[in-house]
């Protein structure tokens, strides 16, 4: 079958032979600009689908940065924060936009090796194929070229031989009617024109002969070798267009192929979203910053008509605000300021138990907090006694493998690392058991009780206040209701003074109500205590409220709280509530 190329070419197959080679020749370089444009439209895609494979990388890596960027750090303050349900779902969300990111890797990857790898190695191939086409084309137009030169050549000599054939023969004719001319020069004529005819006869022969070739050779050239040639780039090309059309339909499934797993990340954060639970996070939050405290009591009637010491309760540091009666500043500046003036910033601090390291036992926190702090360690430390007992375990039974088989091992090389696993357990459990005894003490402080039964607390306290007092005295209860040990901690929050306390600096200071003696000596480590000596005697400006400290001052300069059962107190008569404790 004749190709579509070839008829085009075909179609001056009866111009003279010199004018098809022309044409043909035409031809043959129309379809080397043809095709040389098709391998550039390849390679133009090729360069397309390559950027788009840069995108999506650029896109994914961007993606990535973002979501690594918005991650918690490790061991940060941001981890705790992931507790709340719609800080997990934002961490979900991060967490499938880092898979979404993948999805674009994936298509840049797919996109490179289906796409561009392979075009680009079709590319060389069809670069080859074309060469070699368009170098037969032209070998065999050089050859029809060639044998057309030949016939032109020998029908020239034939023709130049019949002109030479006629002339000999004219001549020979002359001589031999010149009547004058002597016999040989007739013959001599006579013989050059036979010699001329001869030739003649010879070149027309291989003109005929060359023309018979020609005509064979443009029969199979224009019929056979070109339409071949041309037939081979038509499949060339039409080869290249579909390609193309592959790789474009490629290209869409690519996409399509991950466009499944891009709608599950989206589901997955929808899901995440829809997780979000404010209830739970509220609950959360009062959770954490629950104090464990009991609300102040109701506020005194103060009857200005009776000449009488009045007293100004502080059962709420709102009452002082709200009659506008700050507490006065009272001591050197080494010893700071009274502890419900603590700026707020440092209160939530202690209260979060996130200033400084704080005591062993968490005494600086308020009950609530201290009890979660103590459970949490004792379930750390349940934890680390379980891990190194399952070690343990694994090398006793790696020892009992050493003893049946001594060529695995020196079952006594087991034996150190055994004594320091029961050494290291030992050691957990005495804290495990110290830590749980503070639990179980604050545990037991933490159930609500009335003014009267706090109060009774306190005489209790009071009562046995000697025992209290030992040597091996652990701890006493803070102004605010934490615990803290003596003697024994040197690293509780120490409160500088500040410009905050500054405005306080002029106030009117309390009255006394009474007097007090020192039972014992009290060192004061928190901030608001004061230190006294035994025996000594002080004035008292604030009873004890039911948490278990009285309020006393030295002299002008020197105020704070200590413990009641430390002190024998004498209130004046005209003191409201006025008893003794001893």
């Amino acid at each position: 079958m004749v190709s579509l190329f070839s008829q085009s070419v075909f179609h001056g197959a009866l111009s003279p032979p010199c004018l098809c080679c022309v044409k043909q020749k035409d031809q043959f370089d129309n379809l080397e600009k043809h095709t040389q444009w098709g391998i550039d439209v390849l390679e133009k895609y090729i360069k397309f689908v390559k950027e788009r494979t840069e995108i999506e990388l650029s896109y994914a890596k961007q993606l990535r940065n973002l979501s690594k960027k918005y991650q918690p750090k490790k061991n940060s303050k941001e981890e705790e924060e992931y507790r709340y349900t719609s800080t997990r779902a934002f961490l979900a969300t991060l967490n499938e936009m880092n898979d979404y990111a993948g999805q674009h890797e994936v298509i840049s990857e797919n996109m490179t090796s289906l796409i561009t790898g392979e075009l680009t190695r079709y590319v060389q191939e069809l670069k080859q194929e074309r060469k070699s086409h368009f170098h037969d084309g032209r070998k065999a137009q050089q050859h029809i070229e060639t044998c057309w030169k030949q016939l032109e050549a020998s029908k020239r000599r034939f023709e130049r031989d019949c002109k030479e054939a006629d002339r000999a023969q004219q001549y020979f004719e002359k001589m031999d009617a010149d009547i004058n001319v002597t016999k040989a020069d007739v013959e001599k004529a006579r013989q050059q024109a036979q010699l001329r005819h001869q030739m003649a006869e010879d070149s027309k022969a291989e003109y005929s002969s060359t023309l018979q070739k020609f005509n064979s050779e443009q029969h199979d050239h224009y019929y056979t070798h070109i339409p071949s040639i041309f037939q081979k780039i038509q499949e060339m090309e039409e080869r290249r267009i579909v390609r193309i059309g592959e790789s474009m339909r490629t290209f869409a499934e690519v996409d399509r192929q991950v466009i499944p797993i891009i709608g599950k990340c989206l589901d997955e954060i929808t899901k995440a979203a829809e997780s979000v639970d404010h209830k739970n996070d509220s609950q959360l939050v009062i959770e954490a910053f629950k104090s464990g405290f009991e609300p102040p009591g109701d506020i005194e009637f103060e009857d200005f008509t009776q000449p009488m010491k009045r007293t100004v309760s502080e059962s709420s540091l709102s009452n002082s605000r709200a009659e506008g009666k700050y507490e006065p500043k009272f001591g050197g500046k080494s010893k700071g300021k009274l502890w419900p003036f603590i700026k707020k910033n440092k209160i939530i601090e202690t209260l979060l138990g996130t200033k400084g390291a704080g005591p062993e036992d968490f005494s600086n926190l308020p009950p609530e907090q201290r009890r979660k702090k103590l459970q949490q360690k004792v379930d750390e430390l349940n934890k680390d006694i379980q891990k190194e007992l399952d070690q343990r375990d694994a090398l006793t039974k790696m020892k009992d493998v050493y003893i049946k088989n001594p060529q695995m091992g020196d079952a006594a090389s087991v034996d150190h690392r055994l004594a320091e696993l029961g050494q290291n357990i030992e050691k957990l459990r005495i804290e495990v058991q110290k830590f749980e005894g503070w639990l179980a003490e604050v545990e037991g402080r933490l159930p609500a009780r009335s003014e009267q039964s706090r109060r009774q607390s306190g005489l209790y306290e009071a009562q046995h206040s000697p025992a209290v007092n030992s040597c091996a005295q652990d701890r006493e209860s803070s102004p605010d209701g934490s615990y803290t040990e003596e003697q024994s901690q040197e690293t509780e929050m120490k409160v500088p003074a500040t410009d905050f306390d500054d405005e306080f600096d002029d106030e009117e200071p309390l009255p006394t109500i009474g007097t007090c003696k020192a039972l014992y000596t009290f060192e004061g480590q928190n901030e608001g205590t004061i230190s006294v000596a035994e025996g000594e005697m002080l004035y008292v400006i604030e009873e004890d409220k039911g948490d278990g400290w009285t309020r006393i001052r030295r002299n002008e300069d020197e105020e704070g709280y200590v413990p009641t059962s430390y002190v024998e107190v004498y209130l004046d008569k005209n003191a409201k509530g006025a008893m003794t404790y001893i």
